[in-house]
């Protein structure tokens, strides 16, 4: 009787109905030479949670567990044919369905959790050198590649909704698209208020430096508050056909960072707040950044298998879609360890048998009180 392997129970998780039907609206595999999306998902999903550096690494890993392979619904791969797939198949299968996987994270937050809080934010996917020409057609950017803009919930430790754009995208390009629910709170470095506040929802964000406003009324502070108003701005007009559609009074707050010489300026349309619970609000949008740094050093999203966009962009897809799986595998294992530790030790016994292991396990133990028993009644 076959007993299924830590990586085939993770990949039970996985919405396997849901990918189908992505496959078919994309019609992904309509040209397929016996290597379908599916072996494709599961090869670069091993690649992620394994580590493999390389094609070839990728292929003699993988295809070392061969007895495994009919069990995963797929079989062996070969390198020459996993690139052809990565650079012609068309990554928006996977976005379809990391999208989904993303939904149903969301739903999740929602369900779980009354006071909504959303990270905003991007990180750059920098590519240069041989093989990423492509990316100098962008090369107005700082930064040559591709940008992961990301919408996050701290408390959940999971991503609400991502796009991979050109690295000159801006945040606030990517937040216009992003559905705003009324109440909840979004933190962010970027001018998007208007449509934030006429969805009834709340924000916390930075405030230039050239603003030009005027202070409408002042409030006492204490300790690290150095300043906590009510302000409004001076011209709807700034200046380079930009037109300034807030017109309701917002709150200025100036914070006095130890780290920095300049003081934090925040403004937010949370009026009634305590200003310390506005500043930690603020505090938290660094939770994203660690994301980010956490992501980059524990799945495959620096160096890529492929040098084509469309490569790039299937990798980054299928990062994200390990990590939503790997975190629901974990919330059903019930396992106490952090994500780091937990992620760890799956990598490590990817291909081990659990329910197999326990059974010895429960048979040796079963043994040695049988045995301890016995010892017992001969010393009678």
């Amino acid at each position: 009787m076959y007993t299924n392997t830590r990586f085939g129970e993770l990949l039970k998780v996985l919405p396997k109905n849901t990918f189908k039907r992505c496959v078919e609206q994309h019609r992904s595999d309509k040209h397929n030479k016996g290597f379908d999306s599916w072996g494709q998902l599961i090869s670069l999903m091993y690649a992620q949670l394994s580590g493999c550096r390389s094609l070839r690494e990728l292929e003699v890993s993988y295809n070392s567990h061969s007895a495994h392979h009919y069990h995963l619904g797929c079989g062996p791969i070969k390198r020459s044919t996993l690139s052809d797939a990565n650079r012609q198949r068309d990554a928006g299968v996977f976005e379809s369905f990391c999208q989904q996987l993303m939904g149903r994270a969301h739903r999740r937050v929602r369900n779980e959790i009354k006071d909504l809080l959303y990270l905003l934010d991007s990180t750059p996917i920098c590519l240069r050198g041989r093989g990423y020409e492509w990316t100098q057609a962008r090369s107005m950017s700082r930064i040559p590649g591709l940008k992961i803009h990301l919408l996050y919930s701290p408390d959940k430790q999971l991503p609400c909704d991502a796009r991979i754009t050109a690295s000159t995208q801006n945040d606030i390009e990517y937040g216009r698209n992003v559905e705003i629910e009324k109440g909840a709170k979004y933190v962010f470095d970027n001018n998007w208020w208007h449509q934030i506040d006429q969805e009834g929802a709340f924000f916390v964000t930075r405030l230039k430096r050239n603003a030009s406003i005027r202070v409408l009324k002042s409030r006492s502070t204490e300790g690290d508050i150095l300043s906590d108003e009510v302000i409004e701005f001076k011209n709807k007009w700034p200046g380079g056909g930009r037109k300034n559609n807030y017109v309701k009074p917002l709150r200025r707050i100036v914070v006095h960072r130890e780290d920095h010489v300049d003081p934090l300026v925040l403004v937010t349309n949370l009026m009634g707040v305590p200003v310390e619970e506005v500043a930690a609000l603020y505090k938290q949008r660094w939770a994203i950044e660690l994301w980010f740094k956490w992501v980059k050093q524990n799945l495959k999203i620096k160096k890529f298998l492929g040098q084509s966009e469309n490569a790039v962009k299937i990798q980054i897809l299928v990062a994200l879609i390990t990590y939503l799986i790997a975190d629901l595998y974990r919330q059903l294992c019930g396992s106490r360890r952090g994500f780091y530790l937990w992620l760890a030790e799956l990598k490590s016994t990817l291909f081990q048998r659990p329910r197999l292991e326990f059974e010895v396990l429960k048979r040796r133990r079963k043994w040695k009180s049988d045995f301890q028993i016995h010892q017992a009644q001969l010393a009678l």
